[in-house]
């Protein structure tokens, strides 16, 4: 009988970040939970990374996954916003490594691959493919996403070394 494994998937941003956990066990996935984290945008810089990384320990506390897998960063459309993003993502991927939880980090482009079969994927055809590899979830957006990175993780999981950049 094959053992269960549980994959915490991050969408990092400052505005939302998605996060999704499915379970893998052999080769099949099933969905456990998603959503995505708003932190007030009248908040300063660093109450709003708190409220990310928080959430996620909160998340992580309640599903207890095995492994995490986060997105890269895509793009930005200035230097400061690709700063900002950047502390977003670091707050996020802090939290699963404070507990020792391995991270893999992978492109957007592998993710919308490994999930849609192409790297240009639109939002809303990485949703409708998830509703399809995880039946009866109903994720949008940022959660979507997210548990897009944690399908792209489960599939490569096994091919590379956990904690090193794609």
């Amino acid at each position: 009988m094959t053992s269960s494994i549980r994959i915490l998937g991050i969408d990092p941003g400052l505005r939302h970040t998605g996060w999704g956990v499915i379970a893998v066990s052999g080769s099949r996935l099933s969905h456990v939970a998603d959503g995505r984290i708003s932190a007030p945008v009248d908040l300063p810089l660093s109450d709003r990374l708190m409220v990310i990384h928080a959430e996620l320990e909160a998340i992580i506390g309640l599903h207890v996954p095995d492994e995490a897998a986060a997105e890269e960063i895509f793009m930005a459309t200035n230097a400061a916003s690709a700063l900002k993003l950047g502390h977003a993502r670091a707050a996020a991927l802090l939290a699963p490594a404070r507990i020792g939880l391995p991270v893999a980090e992978y492109a957007a482009r592998l993710v919308k691959k490994s999930v849609v079969g192409t790297g240009r994927a639109e939002k809303d055809q990485v949703a409708a493919m998830i509703a399809i590899l995880l039946p009866g979830c109903k994720a949008r957006d940022d959660a979507a996403d997210a548990l897009a990175v944690a399908v792209c993780h489960a599939h490569h999981r096994t091919t590379r070394k956990l904690g090193s950049a794609a």
